[in-house]
């Protein structure tokens, strides 16, 4: 039992088998409230402190997932628990010892800022408490267009802010871990950030929050999905044309939108985009809607504002891209399904395709990867092309920049651990089932594996993350040293594959190049 500023929990305890070590206790308190619940007229609002509460409070199960769309779960984060609901904005400890003052480390899930949940049982951070002797905090935000969008109808009249609600939220979060913490045994001067995708994202925008400086002591961005429109964000006029329609087809004026049905607001957002990118309503939000530009909390998109000056480790996969095209998603079999795909995929930065840059891309990446003995095939070659226009041009080229720009240490891994068939390469968010211990899951035995190999992979990076996450330099049994990432150098951490930790140059860098002549106006 811990006492928390709005009163006291009572967790439940664990026993974890730590591979090569003994087993260890963790206690865990699920579903720990950290901001009011925001609904009825705290919906679209700034998140409020949590009502005290009397008595003990139960933390011992685990609480839903925040409303979102219906549909599948993301197979590399899948839900156990059925339900979902509004009020579900909690967070989940997991601590080795209530007493003590021990390194924080808080997870940011991704889901494309409409899906996901703390709740997946891929998050479960006793393994990574137990090894790497942190304080593991994970967490629900508002999500879709509850936590992401902007409209002045809904200016919230104590803050003044009217947008981005669940950008809010984990800000809120990070302050509630700094006045919390000690209580579960967690140093509130030592918190380290961390997210994927999306989460990833929220990570660099809170370190960039000027309310949070000196909160975080380091960020853990990976295959992070950097802020940009049209793709990722709506503009500020299309989040305020889209809250509006919606607004007409529900009935109501946008401050009406506080009194809908949750399920049915999303029912109806979802259908408003149903046909993104093409035939959409709006020119941006053509393939996510997270946060838009404020002028507040989000002052530009990613790439056109400052790095941050925080020691940053860095993760990018080897084939992000397999994760858009493994499954039942459309395989191209020849040249010409293969250019249709590439064109559609285009159409997501930008209502046109340029003459002539289909057919550029793919010869681009046909050379290359011909050159380098790769697959040439057309499922391959869209894989290439997706991962790395979506998630890994950016990645690293905003990793160079930090490595250029600041004076903090930086460091790069590159996981290239390969999945089971029926999926292939290394996919976005490969990297969560090893940084928590959680392959073997029976959601995740089939694609990742729990032999000897996955847990040393898996235990070698939970412990680069912690040793990290202690004192800002990532060390693990078995990993060469490990310099600082220097752009052009050979300083690249590659970890996951057969041959083992070794440290090189960046692979497939030729094919960045190609998009650093598209993007001329990105300022990577």
């Amino acid at each position: 039992m811990v006492r928390t500023e709005a009163g006291a929990v009572r967790g439940a305890v664990t026993r974890v088998t730590v591979p090569g070590r003994a087993e260890r206790t963790v206690s865990v308190f699920h579903g720990v409230p950290y901001m009011a619940p925001p609904v009825g007229p705290l919906r679209f609002a700034s998140p409020r402190p949590h009502p005290p509460w009397s008595g003990i409070r139960p933390a011992d199960t685990v609480r839903p997932a925040f409303v979102q769309p219906s549909g599948p779960a993301p197979a590399a984060a899948p839900v156990r628990v059925a339900e979902s609901a509004e009020d579900a904005v909690h967070a989940n400890v997991w601590t080795p010892d209530v007493h003590g003052r021990r390194p924080v480390f808080v997870y940011v899930h991704g889901g494309g800022w409409q899906h996901g949940t703390a709740s997946s049982p891929t998050y479960d951070g006793a393994r990574l408490a137990a090894r790497g002797d942190l304080v593991i905090v994970t967490f629900n935000y508002r999500l879709g267009p509850l936590g992401f969008g902007l409209h002045e109808a809904l200016t919230d009249p104590v803050t003044g802010l009217h947008a981005n609600w669940g950008l809010q939220d984990q800000a809120a979060l990070v302050e509630w871990v700094r006045s919390s913490i000690a209580a579960f045994g967690g140093d509130p001067d030592n918190i380290t950030l961390c997210g994927t995708s999306a989460g990833g994202a929220a990570v660099w925008q809170l370190a960039l929050l000027p309310r949070l400086r000196g909160a975080i002591r380091r960020i853990v961005p990976i295959s992070t999905a950097h802020l940009r429109t049209p793709a990722f964000a709506l503009t500020p006029d299309d989040a305020r044309a889209a809250f509006a329609a919606v607004a007409r087809r529900l009935g109501v004026d946008v401050p009406g939108l506080r009194t809908v049905d949750a399920v049915k607001l999303l029912a109806v957002w979802g259908e408003y985009f149903a046909a993104v990118p093409d035939g959409h309503p709006v020119e941006s939000g053509r393939c996510y809607r997270g946060p838009v530009v404020d002028g507040a909390l989000v002052p530009a998109y990613d790439t056109h504002r400052p790095v941050p000056c925080l020691p940053t480790l860095n993760m990018v996969t080897a084939t992000e891209g397999s994760f858009h095209t493994a499954g039942g998603r459309p395989h191209p079999v020849d040249d010409a399904e293969l250019r249709a795909l590439v064109r559609a995929h285009l159409l997501i930065d930008g209502p046109e395709v340029p003459r002539g840059l289909v057919d550029d891309v793919i010869g681009h990446y046909r050379t290359l990867a011909a050159a380098d003995g790769r697959p040439v095939d057309p499922l391959s070659l869209l894989t290439e092309i997706h991962g790395d226009s979506t998630f890994r041009h950016r990645i690293v080229r905003m990793a160079e920049r930090g490595a250029r720009e600041t004076q903090v240490p930086q460091y790069l891994l590159y996981f290239d651990y390969a999945v089971h068939p029926p999926g292939f390469g290394t996919p976005h968010e490969a990297t969560s089932p090893f940084l928590f211990g959680t392959h073997g899951i029976a959601e995740h035995r089939e694609a990742f594996g729990d032999g000897p190999w996955e847990r040393e992979v898996s235990a070698t990076l939970m412990d680069l993350v912690a040793a990290f996450a202690h004192d800002d330099a990532p060390r693990a049994e078995g990993v060469p040293p490990w310099p600082r990432f220097t752009p052009g150098a050979p300083s690249t951490l590659l970890l996951g594959g057969r041959e083992g930790p070794r440290v090189g140059d960046l692979p497939k860098a030729a094919e960045l190049r190609f998009w650093d002549t598209v993007r001329q106006g990105d300022a990577l």
